[in-house]
């Protein structure tokens, strides 16, 4: 008995075969004719991220061709007044890990879509949209806007045959980022509020587990001075000092409540604080902390530190050096000369040259600091 006439055995096997091919369609990779490229810079702790296709020149042109002046109907989509899509394929994506400002204007951490809109005076318009997922920009809608913004392209004698975003400029705070192609170029600068970003990234990890370890607070209080917040440095470094199961003053926290105290303009309390790291202070700690005192004026403490540190490192570099630079801060550059000619015996080989000079300026009555 034949169970299928030959035209169902036809129809059976496109059919088959239609699946077949549909499913390969769906598994199978294929390399995009314009290649994908992302481009990531940092600035402070936030990451900036441009996610975009890369269409190349071909001997085609570009500008008022491939890319239409101004904003246009495409002929397909929902969009009669839609820009480039700055790329080819998906939406070029850009991407901010925290809050920024994109020429001047506020934009909030996510995920954007990048678009441009040239003019044929070299201006651009520049769109950032909440839509990220759309191919090109067929179905642009202007009311999906979070920001637009004028900015000025510029022409260059070296062509780019690939389209290509870099980060040209960086700087602490800010970074350019430019698109690139042919003979023009397209640059867009972004700021970052590094200082404030840091700050309330602190403030939340002192109150989670980093917050249960002193070299936390003392890692906080440093930027914070560092930053020139001197209010929060302050109370940072209090509880490393003193409150806290894991307080405990040492010789960095002390000296850091120093100077943050001294740029409060509280020299008293700033000159305890000195005298109490001074007692935690190791040699070598402790030329530093003289330095800084010589520095403040506080010639009187830093000669007192330094005689006392000599008796407690019994003569052992650099202790006769440091007592040598107080006495020269004060003009006593008799003994200046004695505690130099002193430390010249245990001076390391690479230091002896300089001490000599050191010594020939005291011989003339030169502070040396």
């Amino acid at each position: 008995m034949k169970l299928f006439t030959n035209k169902a055995i036809c129809v059976l096997a496109l059919t088959v075969a239609f699946l077949f091919t549909t499913e390969i369609t769906a598994q199978v990779t294929l390399p995009a004719t314009s290649q994908e490229a992302e481009v990531t810079q940092r600035v402070g702790i936030t990451d900036i991220t441009i996610h975009y296709n890369r269409p190349a020149q071909r001997g085609r042109t570009i500008w008022g061709g491939l890319v239409q002046y101004g904003f246009n109907d495409l002929g397909f989509g929902t969009s009669k007044s839609a820009p480039w899509r700055a790329g080819a394929d998906y939406n070029t994506t850009i991407e901010f890990t925290h809050d920024v400002k994109l020429e001047g204007q506020d934009v909030k951490a996510g995920k954007y879509a990048l678009f441009f809109a040239p003019n044929e005076d070299g201006s651009v318009v520049l769109v950032l949209s909440s839509n990220t997922t759309s191919w090109g920009s067929f179905y642009y809608d202007e009311a999906e806007d979070v920001l637009r913004a004028t900015v000025q392209s510029r022409d260059v004698e070296q062509s780019r045959e690939l389209l290509t975003y870099e980060f040209n400029t960086v700087a602490p705070t800010s970074t350019t980022a430019t698109l690139h192609w042919g003979k023009k170029e397209i640059p867009f600068k972004i700021d970052v509020a590094v200082t404030d970003i840091v700050m309330a990234g602190i403030e939340n990890d002192l109150r989670n587990p980093k917050g249960f370890q002193q070299s936390t607070w003392d890692q906080a209080a440093g930027y914070a001075f560092a930053s020139g917040n001197m209010e929060k440095a302050l109370e940072w470094t209090n509880t490393s000092i003193e409150g806290q199961f894991f307080s405990k003053e040492n010789f960095a926290n002390l000296l850091l409540k120093g100077r943050i105290l001294m740029q409060q303009g509280k020299k008293d309390e700033a000159v305890t604080s000195f005298e109490k790291a001074a007692s935690y202070a190791t040699n070598n700690q402790t030329f530093g902390l003289v330095n800084q005192l010589i520095a403040a004026g506080e010639k009187d403490i830093a000669l007192s530190i330094a005689k006392t540190n000599l008796k407690n490192n019994d003569g052992a570099w650099p202790s006769n050096y440091i007592l040598t630079r107080a006495y020269s801060s004060k003009g006593d550059f008799k003994n200046a000369l004695k505690s130099a000619e002193a430390s010249l015996a245990v001076a390391p080989g690479g230091f002896k040259n300089r001490l000599n000079g050191e010594i020939e300026k005291l011989k003339k009555g030169e502070d040396i600091n």
